[in-house]
């Protein structure tokens, strides 16, 4: 497929796994909906997704990553970003950043009865690490592709 110049991005459709994590955290993330938008066009160095989460989802447990920066931007709704230093309701035209390799665990949650949609964008740095504080969980990259395993080095 030849890769487009632009397109609109809620035409794009949805991912169709919902979440790579493995059980019981991916069915954690039923109300959350991904639109893959940067490999549509190419990208290597970052990615994008235009997210929708439902009322009631999560846009992933709270995690950190060691190598790869991430960047939120709302674009309707008003979710309650989850950090370290607590929670903050956002609201439409607010975003937030996370610096790798500082350990600030972060996630959105919408608590509201209304849908909430974002772009999220991250780097790829190869040989990253997300670090789950609340849950039993490590992911490293390798090759592209995430391993997820427990605390204790153990695979899923």
């Amino acid at each position: 497929m030849p890769t487009p110049t632009a397109l609109t991005a809620l035409d794009v459709p949805p991912r169709q796994k919902r979440s790579i994590y493995p059980e019981p955290f991916a069915s954690l993330m039923e109300g959350r909906t991904k639109r893959v938008l940067g490999n549509l066009f190419g990208l290597s160095n970052f990615g994008v997704n235009l997210t929708t989460l439902a009322p009631g989802g999560s846009s992933a447990l709270r995690h950190a990553h060691s190598k790869q920066d991430e960047f939120i931007y709302i674009l309707a709704g008003h979710p309650t970003l989850h950090t370290d230093a607590g929670r903050q309701r956002l609201a439409p035209g607010m975003c937030a950043g996370f610096k790798a390799g500082t350990g600030d665990a972060h996630r959105l949650l919408n608590e509201t009865d209304a849908e909430v949609l974002y772009l999220e964008v991250g780097d790829r740095t190869a040989g990253d690490e997300a670090h789950y504080p609340d849950d039993d969980l490590v992911a490293r990259e390798v090759g592209g592709g995430w391993q997820f395993f427990h605390k204790d080095g153990q695979p899923y």
